[in-house]
Formats: C-alpha cells, structure tokens, sequence
C-alpha cells in the first residue's frame, strides 16, 4: 500500500523502515477496502509516522486515550513553534482523531468498558412486549424507547430507584423537559409513552400500579399540531437553489425529490435500497414502516433522472445496497439524523422561511400540494402511507384558501 502511495525513493523508504511498518500497512488496506480516496490514505500515512514518535509505543502494551491527548499536546506545540502548523487545535485533532482509530483497529486502545446501565433490561423488556404482544412498528417503538430511556436517566441522576416511583417525580421531569426547551407537542409525547410503560410497568409490580392513570401531559391547543413547512413554491426554489454539478447538490437533490414528492418519512429514505428501483417498469417500491408493507409507486421521470445522476457521477462503489451513502470514506448510508442535516442545511441555503425545517416539513408541504389539488383525503392518506384517514384529516384545517370560499358564501341573509 504504501509503494502505491509513495513515488519518491526516498520518502517510501522513511515510511518503510519506521517503527511498526506491518501495522500501519495493513490498517491502510483496511482504510482503502473501507473506499478512502488516494489523498485521504496519503494524510493518515503521513499522519501515522507521527504518531508513533511521541508515543513510543514498540511493546505490545495497551494505549490510552489519555496518554494520546498527552502526546497530541506536545506535538501540536512542537509544529506550532517550528511554524509547520498555522493552527494548534486542528494539529491535535488529526493526531487523535489518526492515533486513536488505528490503535483501536490494532486492538491496542485502552478503552474502559462501559458497564450496561442498571435500567437497560427495563427497556429491553418492555421494548420486546411492546414488539411481541402489542404489535408496534419499530419506529414507534424506538420512539417509546427513547423517551423512557430519557425519564430512567433522570431517575438514574436523582437517586430515584423505579419501585419508588411517584407521580410528583414523572410530574418534575415532563416539567423539567420544557426548561430544556421542549415544546407542548413533545413533553405530551413524553407523558404518552411513559403512561404506556407504567400502564406495563403496574401489571409487573415494578411500581405502584395506580400511577398510569395519573400521568398527563400538557394541554395542547388547536392549532400545536397543525403542520408547518415550506409552501410549493417555496419547495421549487428550494430545488432550483442546488447546484446541478456539486456532487454533495447531486445526491441532496435527488432526497429533497423522494420526501417532497412521494411524502417520504426520512427511515424510508434511509432504507431505500438499490433493488427498490424496478428501471424497466418505472417503479419504486417503498417499505412502509408503521404498515409494514411495501408499497410501490410509479417512478417519476424527474426523480428517476436525479437518482441516476447520483448514481452515476457521486456514489462510490460500496458493499451497501442502500442507495444514498455519505460522500466520504468510510462509506455508510446516511443516519435519519443526517438526513435532518441535510434537509435543514438546504433549507437554509434557499433562504426558506419555515418554522419546521427537517424532512417531515416536505411531507408536510407534499401533503399540502396534494390538498391544494382537490385531491380527497382518502388518496392522500394512501400517498403518504397513513393506515386511517384521522391522521390526514389535520391537513384539511390547513387548506386555508377553500376555507376563506367556504366562508364567503353568502348565506341568504342567513348569517
């Protein structure tokens, strides 16, 4: 790997005849199976023959991640005297970041063992009965999962063990999330999942059984949970805003096509995988998560074309069957939080003023654009994968304009 790297006799035989040669090798094959470009494997290359000086480390022992800091500290300083660094803290984080990724990929990073929370089997337990007996997707299991998760860390934090539980402690902390800046819409549900888990949590005695029924949350008001996002035209000139030769642009734009056009939920997205594009027939088949089914659409001309661009001219070749990956090494397909980045950072870039600015605010401006087309709320819902017509029914309070008709009709002296 190295005489790939190296052209210059001399420099290929410094890097060579260094310390730990066997190692570094072969963790730069690893880097390049992970798909790291040429000039990336040139950094760490570089980087690793520095790292090994200031950590003296020829035994077997292990490493800590103090003793890199240490090591880091020092060196920084050193390029920073010499003039070799214009910038001591980004010299100290490439060390690190280097050292300690390929000491862990050596076995050698003396990483303390993180001991399972005493709550994690609560979670896993209730996780596996919401799964099992009730039947939820996993996405709202995760969701459940998570608010417990957060409620369990308070009662970890304050010595509250789950036994003792009382209201006035559920009551502190859902008041206790609004000083963190939660909304009314969020810290309500907080207090629906965990009126679920004390709904479980009574029946197996692990608290007083009375408590469920005593949780409540904030009041929400008619309009909390109306929808807010972009209106179309705002959604168009969100699109004609990317460049159409930026391979970051390519890929983006081919996700802001599939969530404002289909209504997509971002884990759609995110699970979108190769094989879920029939080209022949102009298909896409999307696995709906809370139907647990897969349901196909007609592949769109338009969005067929941004896809095909992506996969042409930016996405690696990469073991991964989902369609979008991140852009650099190591190559891994995008989190549901990165796709909130995405989305966000294009939403900043157009100037877009909305109040929700993540992927649910396209499907909420997909919906809109549906209403806005008279199409009933019967076709929405199954557009947008609703299992009832309650949860598109929100989107008929919004359709302002059919709303001010219906208030300009005259009534015949009626009013």
């Amino acid at each position: 790997m190295l005489e790939r790297l190296f052209k210059y006799p001399a420099v290929l035989a410094r890097h060579i005849n260094a310390p730990l040669f066997e190692e570094r090798e072969r963790y730069l094959m690893y880097r390049a199976q992970q798909g790291c470009a040429n000039n990336t494997l040139l950094r760490i290359a570089r980087e690793l023959l520095l790292v090994i000086q200031p950590l003296d480390m020829p035994s077997k022992s292990l490493v800590t991640a103090q003793q890199i800091r240490v090591a880091a500290e020092r060196w920084a300083r050193q390029q920073c005297r010499r003039g070799r660094a214009h910038c001591f803290r980004w010299s100290r984080e490439l060390f690190v970041q280097v050292a300690t990724d390929w000491l862990r990929f050596l076995g050698r990073l003396d990483e303390p063992t993180t001991e399972p929370l005493p709550f994690e089997w609560v979670i896993e337990e209730y996780c596996g009965w919401l799964s099992t007996e009730r039947g939820l997707s996993s996405v709202t299991i995760d969701n459940y999962s998570w608010h417990l998760k957060q409620f369990l860390q308070w009662c970890e934090e304050h010595d509250q063990p789950l036994a003792g539980i009382h209201i006035s402690n559920v009551d502190t902390f859902l008041g206790s999330r609004g000083d963190k800046g939660w909304c009314r819409v969020s810290i309500a549900s907080s207090a629906k999942a965990l009126k679920a888990f004390f709904n479980y949590a009574g029946q197996r005695s692990w608290c007083h059984p009375m408590i469920a029924s005593t949780v409540q949350g904030p009041r929400l008001f008619s309009q909390d949970t109306l929808p807010s996002g972009p209106t179309w035209e705002e959604v168009e000139r969100l699109i004609g805003s990317m460049a159409p030769d930026q391979p970051r642009d390519i890929r983006d734009r081919a996700i802001i096509f599939l969530l404002a056009l289909y209504g997509l939920r971002s884990s759609e997205v995110r699970r979108l995988r190769l094989e879920d594009i029939d080209w022949e027939n102009s298909r896409l088949s999307v696995y709906r998560s809370k139907q647990r089914k897969a349901q196909t659409y007609p592949l769109l001309p338009t969005v067929g074309h941004a896809i095909i661009h992506y996969l042409r001219t930016v996405r690696q070749q990469s073991s991964h069957r989902e369609i979008f990956l991140t852009l650099k090494a190591p190559l891994h397909p995008l989190s549901v939080g990165g796709l909130y980045n995405i989305v966000s950072r294009c939403i900043a870039n157009a100037d877009v003023q909305t109040r929700h600015k993540g992927p649910h605010a396209l499907r909420h401006a997909c919906a809109m654009h549906l209403v806005s087309g008279g199409l009933s709320l019967k076709e929405i819902g199954d557009h947008l994968g609703h299992r009832s017509t309650s949860a598109t029914r929100i989107y008929a309070k919004v359709n302002l304009a059919k709303l001010r008709l219906v208030a300009n009709v005259d009534l015949g002296g009626l009013s």
